[in-house]
This record gives C-alpha cells, structure tokens and sequence, in this order.
C-alpha cells in the first residue's frame, strides 16, 4: 500500500490514496499504522477518497469531489480534524488530484464541507463556526480545572490553567477525566494559559492538548479553533485574530468581519512510500 507522510505543526498523518474506495481499512491496521515502533508512526491515518465513493462522504459529493476519511491512532473513527484537513488539502494539490478555484478547495468531513485555501507556505482552512455551549471540568491527577465545552464538529473541552499552574508541569500520558454524560463520544481536552502579546494578533495562548483516541499531541487545529473561540469570548471580541502556540509550532484562529472561522499554519508532506499492512499486523 502506498502512503505519503505529513504534519501540520507536528500534529502528523499517515496519508493513504484510495480514490475509489476500494480499501477497507480495519481499525487494527490504522492502529498499526500508527504505531511509532512496529509501524510509520502518526497520530492518526487520512484515507483520501473520492467523496462519491465512499458512504459517509456520499451526501457531500456535489459540494466536494474529495472525502477525508480520518481515523485516530487507535483506530476509531472521528468527525473532523482541522490540521487533517489542510495537510489534506496540501496532499490533494501536490499530487495533482486538485486545482483550488477561486474561492478554494472544497473538502468533505464527517462534520461537513470545509475550504481551504493557499496562501504563501500556509494552508487557511474555512471551518465550520465552533459553537460554545455548556460549562464542565477535567481532571488531572488530583488535580481539576474548570473548562468550557465546545463544538468544532467534535468534541473539546477547554480548560484554563489556575493558582499559577504552568502548561509543562500537567501529567498528559494519560487521559485527562471529563464528565461522559455530557461527553458521550468522548472528548478532546485542551489547556490554555496566556501568552505575551504580539504583532499580528489580537490575542496569544499557549496551549496542549490530549486527543481522544491519539493521546498527546503536538498540536490540534480544531482544538485551536475552539481555544481561540473562548479567548475571544472572555476577551469581549466579536471578531479577531488568535495566535495558539502548541509544542509543534503556532497556528493561528481567525473570526473575521464576515462571521467566518479560518484557522491556518504550515502544512508539510515529508515522505513517500510503500508499507506492508500484512506485515504490519502480524
């Protein structure tokens, strides 16, 4: 099977052609994909298929002629990724399977169809507006943080760290606790503190992040868009620009004057090539 590897700010894919949908990927083989000793190494698999060939895509296929399919590390199945989708994006372009029209490259998710577009070595994404809707917590240790749920098409919970808390000191190699009730499906947990100011953005986080079905990872596009859409709440901000610096590199949330959400940040394929899924496996 041949794949390409890529990363968006260190949060990296395995990314798996089968425009035709002739590739039934079973969760142990993602799982092993993503194995960072027995396999490539990733944080999730993006299987890249026509949005018309595939059923969870096909209600999209006159809005998008490509479907992201996107598994996490472990396997399951997730509605969206927001750095998924611009490495996705920068995939399709590379690899001549896409032309962006002027308004941008139409992708389909399990949440919807979002756009991206090119600008210099960035990749802006079009995001669906993140929904901010229920106050809840998450626990560390014994440790807990008050955090605000929000809908980016998945599942977040964000969390502002307290009493002089410092991002590096949290315990991530474990999942943090959160409340199933309100988070059924699960949940990606991030934690925020503030940044010092800088130029080109209105406001400036740090902020890491666990992954339901990934773990920690080095950064998180959706969860950035849901950190950014607190900030500029609690910021009292209709509308602006939010830098979110993740141990991968920075990523930036904007909410512009026509109600629009975009996040951006690099986008980069690193390597080509052919695995073994038997091998794999075994």
């Amino acid at each position: 099977m041949l794949f390409t590897k890529g990363h968006g700010a260190g949060n990296d894919f395995v990314i798996v052609p089968d425009p035709d949908g002739a590739l039934d990927l079973t969760p142990s083989q993602v799982a092993a994909l993503c194995d960072r000793r027995f396999g490539i190494g990733a944080d999730g698999v993006l299987r890249v298929v026509r949005t018309a060939k595939d059923s969870d895509g096909a209600g999209y296929a006159a809005e998008a002629e490509w479907f992201m399919d996107y598994r996490n590390a472990d396997g399951s199945i997730a509605e969206m990724c927001g750095n998924g989708t611009r490495v996705f994006a920068r995939y399709l372009v590379t690899h001549g399977l896409a032309t962006p029209g002027p308004e941008g490259l139409p992708i389909a998710t399990r949440a919807g169809v979002v756009v991206a577009l090119f600008v210099g070595d960035e990749v802006r994404v079009r995001m669906a507006p993140p929904r901010v809707y229920a106050a809840s917590t998450a626990t560390t240790g014994p440790l807990t943080f008050p955090g605000v749920a929000v809908d980016c098409g998945n599942p977040h919970l964000v969390c502002a760290l307290h009493d002089g808390l410092k991002l590096p000191s949290l315990d991530l190699s474990v999942s943090p606790g959160f409340d199933p009730a309100l988070f059924p499906a699960g949940v990606n947990v991030e934690f925020v503190t503030p940044a010092s100011p800088i130029e080109g953005a209105d406001l400036h986080v740090d902020m890491r992040v666990y992954e339901r079905g990934s773990g920690e990872t080095m950064a998180c596009g959706s969860g950035a868009l849901a950190v950014g859409a607190v900030a500029l709440r609690d910021a009292g901000l209709s509308q602006g620009v939010v830098a979110v610096d993740l141990p991968g590199g920075r990523l930036t949330v904007t909410h512009d004057e026509n109600d629009a959400w975009w996040l951006a940040g690099p986008a980069v394929l690193v390597a080509t090539g052919e695995t073994d899924l038997d091998a794999l496996t075994r």
